[in-house]
């Protein structure tokens, strides 16, 4: 039986206010609160929230049967829980119907898998920390920033407790495969693949509303027929699209929601189930191994990582800033360590490609121009924590010692609770005694004869014993 896998990714980073170069060292703040407001809002009341309630009716409307998954960055729903609250109330009515799938991927939306494995581990950590806490789940499933994966990845995300990965179907690694089935990874053979269907994804994303495309328009009986067609021993249909796709990219008078809230009716009478990423590695055997040798991502025809580091301009910020991971990571500063996160998300160096297809800069250079004038102010923040002067074989003993003052400080916490505890009930037995002999001394006039009498009592029991000692001897 064939089956659909969605995934609808959302991400939203924290973009840049204009930072001239006379601003560092003088303002420590970069970012633009009033356009992430903006933008934020305005995509989560057209986009996302109606495209979470379509989700919503669609799981009802079919007793459960439409299921799907869901990805969303740590940095995404820090905006949500400023600017638009209900949306993070939609997602948990979501993903309290046991339907949805909660996918883990980077915080930042980051390309901290390339350059520093154990940022990448940290984000990802960070993002299941506040699924758990938000909506009650704990991934199995990862979705790398735009479907970046190869095969120096694969046993990290193994040994990180990863069952699967959601990534790009891409020609030039499959060659005459096919993405509709499951793949183990080469590298990590228990994780399993599942390859995004470029094709049927971008015939929704891009080509929906593309009135010059031969099949325009794209409705939800023919988008069925095209899945139930493919050949029978082809399982699964991965279909990985932006949430904002649905409203934001296509708007609603395009018949968007509707399109998609018919997908499940269309799909019962062929018999296609719907399955989140788990149910599919559950269900589905893997039909061999796959190997990614260098990385792949969904982005343009190349479906590799140049759309962030294919020039000159990208890799200069990207090295600049990753030059800095170890000595964020061991301070303290939470500020700091806030604009770290910030400043990894991959939009920045998308904005400096030579092909972006949207940004908010006249030029790439421009933008450039404009992430290195805040990276520079970081990174004299960064300098004042830890001196760049000091060199690794200086600064792992100092940083090793800052560790160690904590673990050091830690167990002399302790031993002063356990002092101070010590203290305490010395206090109240030596009070209980000082209670005891001030009764004694100062009792009340009964208590009094009643010592005395035991005196008495006490002194004719030793005058018994003495004249019974000199009876003895006079008997002798």
């Amino acid at each position: 039986m064939k089956a659909i896998c969605f995934n609808f990714e959302i991400h939203q980073p924290f973009r840049l206010k204009r930072y001239r170069f006379f601003d560092i060292g003088r303002d420590h703040y970069y970012f633009d609160d009033f356009t992430n407001d903006d933008i934020v809002t305005r995509i989560a009341r057209n986009s996302y929230i109606p495209a979470a309630e379509t989700l919503l009716r669609m799981i009802e409307g079919n007793q459960g049967r439409f299921r799907c998954s869901i990805a969303i960055s740590g940095v995404a729903l820090e905006q949500f829980e400023h600017y638009v609250p209900e949306f993070i109330d939609v997602l948990k009515k979501l993903a309290d119907t046991g339907c949805v799938e909660f996918v883990a991927q980077p915080f930042a939306y980051s390309l901290a898998s390339l350059a520093d494995p154990e940022e990448f581990a940290q984000q990802v950590a960070d993002t299941c920390s506040i699924l758990r806490n938000r909506f009650g789940v704990s991934p199995k499933v990862i979705r790398n920033t735009e479907l970046i994966y190869d095969d120096d990845l694969a046993p990290q995300l193994t040994a990180m407790g990863f069952k699967g990965v959601l990534t790009e179907g891409a020609k030039h690694i499959l060659g005459w495969k096919s993405p509709n089935y499951i793949y183990t990874a080469a590298s990590a053979p228990k994780l399993r693949l599942l390859l995004r269907n470029g094709k049927l994804s971008d015939d929704i994303a891009y080509r929906f509303n593309d009135s010059s495309w031969n099949e325009f328009p794209l409705t939800a009986d023919k988008y069925i027929d095209w899945i139930a067609s493919t050949p029978q021993e082809e399982q699964i249909i991965n279909v990985f699209l932006n949430l904002e796709t649905f409203g934001d990219l296509h708007p609603a008078t395009t018949g968007i929601f509707q399109f998609l809230e018919a997908l499940p009716r269309f799909a019962a009478e062929h018999g296609i189930d719907f399955v989140t990423p788990s149910e599919a590695i559950a269900k589905i055997k893997p039909v061999g191994d796959l190997s990614v040798m260098h990385p792949i991502s969904s982005a343009d025809e190349a479906r590799d990582t140049s759309a962030w580091l294919g020039n000159r301009l990208q890799n200069e910020a990207f090295e600049k800033l990753y030059s800095a991971s170890e000595r964020v990571r061991k301070c303290q500063n939470r500020a700091l360590k806030r604009d770290w996160q910030y400043l990894q998300s991959c939009d920045h160096f998308y904005y400096m490609g030579n092909r972006a297809a949207f940004s908010p800069y006249e030029t790439n250079f421009a933008a450039f121009t404009n992430y290195m004038n805040v990276l520079a102010d970081f990174l004299m923040r960064v300098e004042e924590e830890f001196p760049s002067q000091v060199d690794n074989e200086e600064l792992n003993p100092l940083l090793m010692t800052i560790a160690n003052q904590g673990a050091e400080i830690e167990v002399l916490n302790k031993e002063l609770a356990s002092m101070r505890k010590n203290i305490e009930q010395y206090n109240i037995e030596h009070r209980k005694r000082e209670e005891a002999n001030n009764e004694a001394a100062t009792g009340t006039p009964k208590k009094r004869t009643r010592a005395k009498a035991a005196s008495k009592t006490e002194d004719k029991a030793e005058a018994k014993t003495t004249k019974k000692r000199k009876s003895t001897k006079t008997g002798e």
